[in-house]
């Protein structure tokens, strides 16, 4: 009877459900919180080519019986851009308030004819990502696909290089980011470049220079093609980015921004 008592008593514990989950991450975030609003004009050279804007909800969501940050991404074409190839994309990520990893991505593209709508629920605890996704005049797909501990999407991955403390780093320090997108995981990793004013259609802001190192692709010039610039100041909210690809230069700039959580630093002379 001795030896069956351990087999008996755990079967019970999972009938019960006392034996724990894995236990989530807690990451201190004191740069973003509900309700925040940042628009941009992107430039392609000397054109203006499309407008974005990225927001919190008001309020938080449940998913997963997780409280959550949604975060928006929205780009649309603007002017003959918007003649000559029409974009409506939107990205959407259900961010963690404890973990700051996302529960849930979404993204709906629009481009020309291209029409792809996706998302991604997140399980932490079996690092799961099951994806569920509908191209135009396609069927619906679905899969489940293993993702490492505290992977990132592509919108929380940046939510989440604003809660670092880059007043502990060296020129050259790199950042690890793990990302799940389009079914594949990715090494992201970025490196810190110091600090830096940057002019911007918001004014003058003093920065944190950021590189993100790009895999060989099609589209970015090198591994160094694109420079992130984050506020200096406790929201560390993107001001300025910029890419070098091959069909031409990309600048997406801050004009605007409502309810940051700190007061924005604007650099004086």
């Amino acid at each position: 009877m001795m030896k069956t008592f351990p087999v008996v008593f755990l079967a019970l514990l999972v009938m019960t459900g006392f034996i724990a989950k894995k236990q989530m991450t807690n990451i201190p975030n004191e740069s973003f919180s509900a309700g925040e609003i940042l628009k941009y004009k992107v430039h392609y050279g000397p054109i203006t080519a499309a407008e974005a804007v990225i927001d919190v909800a008001p309020q938080l969501h449940q998913v997963n019986n997780r409280p959550c940050y949604r975060a928006t991404v929205y780009g649309k074409t603007t002017g003959s851009f918007d003649l000559f190839l029409k974009v409506r994309d939107t990205w959407q990520s259900y961010i963690d308030t404890s973990a700051l990893v996302p529960q849930r991505f979404f993204q709906n593209i629009e481009e020309g004819n291209y029409r792809k709508r996706e998302t991604v629920d997140f399980n932490h605890y079996n690092n799961t990502a099951f994806v569920e996704k509908k191209k135009k005049s396609r069927a619906k797909e679905t899969g489940s696909y293993k993702v490492p501990d505290n992977v990132q999407d592509i919108v929380s991955g940046f939510y989440y290089l604003r809660t670092l403390n880059y007043d502990r780093m060296r020129v050259g320090d790199k950042i690890k980011v793990q990302g799940f997108f389009d079914q594949e995981t990715f090494n992201m990793e970025v490196v810190y470049k110091g600090r830096e004013t940057v002019s911007t259609k918001a004014g003058d802001i003093r920065s944190i220079k950021l590189e993100p190192k790009m895999p060989s692709n099609k589209l970015f010039k090198g591994e160094n093609a694109i420079t992130v610039y984050l506020s200096d100041d406790n929201n560390k909210i993107p001001v300025l980015i910029k890419a070098e690809m091959f069909v031409g230069s990309l600048k997406v700039n801050l004009y605007e921004y409502k309810n940051l959580k700190h007061k924005m630093l604007i650099a004086t002379n």
